[in-house]
Order: C-alpha cells, then sequence, then structure tokens
C-alpha cells in the first residue's frame, strides 16, 4: 500500500511537473508552461495551486479560484501511473478545505460530459450536475458543470 500523499503549495521548482502533468492529463486542453509559471508564482491572487507529492515527486495537481462566496475547480490531474491510490480525493479535499477557509459557500466546476469516470467520482463527493456548457472544450465537447456546497453540514465529505 502507497503512502498518502503529500498536499501542499505549489512552487516554482514544481512548474516542470506541472506542465508535464498538464500535457500528460489534459492533452490539448493542457495550459502552457508560462500560464503556469505565473499561476505558481501567484500572479492572480484568487488562485492557489496545490501540489500532492509522493516520495518527494509531484504526482497530482489542482487549481483552484476563489472569489467571493464561489470557488472554482479550475484543474485536478494526477499522474496515470498513481491514479486509484486516493490522490485525487486528497487534492480534492484540500481544495474544499481551503475554499471553505476562504470564506466561499459552494464549490463549482466543469468536467467532460463523456467522462463518466470523473462524473462519477465528483457526484460521490457531495457535487450535482446544475448546467452544460456545449462546446466548452476545445474538440467542441460538451462541459457538465457541477456544484457543491461547503461548509458545516454539508455532505460528501471525502
Amino acid at each position: 500500500m502507497s503512502p498518502p500523499p503529500v498536499i501542499g503549495s505549489a512552487g516554482a521548482d514544481d512548474v516542470p511537473a506541472l506542465a508535464r502533468l498538464e500535457a500528460v492529463c489534459l492533452g490539448d486542453d493542457a495550459w502552457s508552461t508560462g500560464l503556469i509559471t505565473e499561476g505558481v508564482a501567484g500572479s492572480v491572487p484568487t488562485v492557489s495551486w496545490l501540489v500532492a507529492r509522493l516520495r518527494g515527486g509531484v504526482v497530482g495537481h489542482a487549481v483552484v479560484s476563489c472569489a467571493g462566496d464561489i470557488a472554482e475547480l479550475q484543474r485536478i490531474a494526477v499522474d496515470t501511473e498513481c491514479r486509484r491510490q486516493g490522490i485525487a480525493s486528497a487534492l480534492l479535499a484540500a481544495v474544499v478545505d481551503q475554499a471553505s477557509r476562504d470564506g466561499c459557500a459552494r464549490l463549482l466546476l466543469e468536467v467532460r460530459e463523456d467522462n463518466t469516470a470523473a462524473l462519477a467520482f465528483y457526484a460521490a463527493r457531495g457535487f450535482v450536475e446544475v448546467d452544460r456548457r456545449p462546446r466548452y472544450y476545445r474538440d467542441g465537447a460538451t462541459a457538465a458543470v457541477m456544484r457543491r456546497p461547503l461548509g458545516r453540514g454539508c455532505g460528501g465529505q471525502g
């Protein structure tokens, strides 16, 4: 059994690993190294980059923005070799904790409507579909918009 991942803030030294994860996990929708560098540097004060580390290496990341009472999970990605080990769950839990601490009342995200594994993952953690965004992704795929309440008494912790 693998040790639990260590979740923390991303730093400048993590940029090459983050760019690799973006390319591997998100393909045509990957963010550029320049955008990642700016994000990790804190160029946008409402956006936070989190990384998951196993044995010292970056194996996953999440990007969350918090503005007003709404948080948005912009990214979550886990290295293909490290999936099904609780890393995405740990990253999502850290995002939920941070958004709650920042005073957000709900967390939103978009996921490809054809990504049944991701849809099930989020549904099991208290997210419900609230809308669709046609042609959201570069290849023309539709995004399902999902929402989860934050704060005390909300189900789906995890």
